[in-house]
């Protein structure tokens, strides 16, 4: 009988078995990433998406963070108040803004933070640059990121660093890492295409759209993961 259990517990549970919603996340990469491998999965934003896939919710992600979901992946996130690269405009707000919308700005990307990472959903990942102290301030349950990842670290030639706050979930094992070049380089300076990216209506999509390389991994590792844990909880 024990030999029996060991052997269910080693079994995957079906991936179609599983939903998965993918958050703030209108290019669909990370949805496709998780359908090519069987799993139920749904993107959500408060726009579109990019390819008007009916796996796709148009709205606020809390209006339906409760319908049962086995893993919420929280991919981009509005974060332009939590950044500690923009902690300068707490104290002195950039030209057009006053305090007051400012402060209300931090308020509101804390509790959608919040809202996600708190969600009754058995594994969470939630996406965000580095937090400054008032944005940690203000989050429900706030612990620290639990890893910070590149996309050269899934075979993606760029920077761009990404911290993931992860709930139940493990963290991501280079795939296909490349060797970053030196600074002050011609192609150091293409990696950088993010950072460099020109001001203009696009320039958040773009900095936003997740990497393949990046899906790929997290659509397989974390998709193993709880197709495991799954069958080991039964």
């Amino acid at each position: 009988m024990q030999l029996d259990m060991l052997q269910t517990v080693n079994e995957y549970k079906d991936p179609g078995d599983i939903r998965v919603l993918l958050g703030c996340e209108k290019s669909g990469v990370g949805r496709q990433a998780f359908l090519k491998r069987g799993f139920d999965a749904y993107s959500c934003d408060l726009q579109p998406a990019d390819d008007r896939s009916i796996r796709h919710f148009t709205c606020d992600i809390r209006e339906v963070l409760d319908d049962d979901w086995d893993v919420l992946i929280v991919c981009h996130p509005p974060c332009t108040r939590l950044a500690n690269s923009g902690v300068r405009w707490i104290k002195k707000p950039p030209p057009g803004k006053t305090h007051a919308q400012i402060q209300r700005e931090l308020e509101e990307g804390a509790a959608l933070f919040s809202d996600c990472w708190n969600a009754s959903v058995p594994h969470v990942a939630v996406e965000n640059p580095i937090m400054h102290r008032y944005a940690k301030s203000l989050i429900k349950n706030y612990v620290k990121q639990s890893q910070i990842v590149q996309p050269w670290h899934h075979g993606e030639k760029a920077f761009k660093a990404t911290a993931w706050w992860l709930r139940n979930l493990p963290n991501l094992v280079p795939t296909n890492k490349l060797t970053p070049p030196s600074p002050g380089t011609e192609e150091h300076k293409k990696w950088s295409f993010i950072h460099r990216a020109a001001p203009g209506p696009e320039r958040s999509n773009f900095r936003s759209r997740t990497f393949q390389g990046h899906a790929d991994a997290f659509a397989e590792q974390w998709g193993d993961y709880v197709c495991n844990q799954s069958i080991a909880a039964m």
